[in-house]
């Protein structure tokens, strides 16, 4: 004996928050089962303080040895700016498939800031680190320390899209 069911889904916003209410019917119109669930589509402060928390989590072990250091000299700039757009595809990656597939097009905009955010909120942490460690020189060679940064930040962000999973 199967029964013809109808799900309805809404999305609404309580307490500031959106949430997504699945309601699930009996062919009669009956409701069978109602779920809420947080739609965690939009990026909001406290995001930004887990990504800056997981950029520095892999920030420190990499971004203090020397090899790192040694590849920011070595590395001829276009190897860096494909671990630049490698890291946003790996973000990127990772953020639709745990917050907006599905969903994408309702939520393209938010979907694109909290990538961008993600990266450059890690690249933010790296120069930062980087230079209080006196890794990046930005006056005397610009290029190098920008190259440091985008070597660090390819794990680091990586690190801070996890940390902004966690809720």
């Amino acid at each position: 004996m199967s029964k013809d069911v109808k799900t309805k889904r809404e999305v609404i916003r309580i307490a500031g928050k959106l949430k997504e209410i699945v309601t699930v019917h009996d062919e009669k119109g009956k409701i069978l089962h109602k779920i809420i669930s947080p739609l965690m589509v939009e990026f909001h402060p406290k995001d930004v303080l887990q990504v800056i928390i997981g950029a520095a989590i892999l920030a420190v072990p990499v971004g203090f040895t020397e090899e790192t250091w040694n590849l920011g000299e070595t590395l001829p700039l276009p190897n860096i700016v494909g671990l630049l757009l490698l890291s946003l595809l790996f973000i990127s990656m990772f953020v639709y498939y745990n917050y907006y597939k599905g969903k994408i097009k309702e939520h393209l905009g938010e979907f694109i800031k909290r990538v961008c955010s993600t990266y450059f909120v890690s690249f933010i942490v790296v120069a930062i680190l980087l230079t209080l460690i006196q890794r990046t020189p930005w006056n005397a060679d610009w290029i190098i320390a920008f190259k440091r940064v985008v070597i660090v930040t390819f794990p680091s962000s990586m690190s801070a899209a996890v940390a902004d999973i966690i809720k």
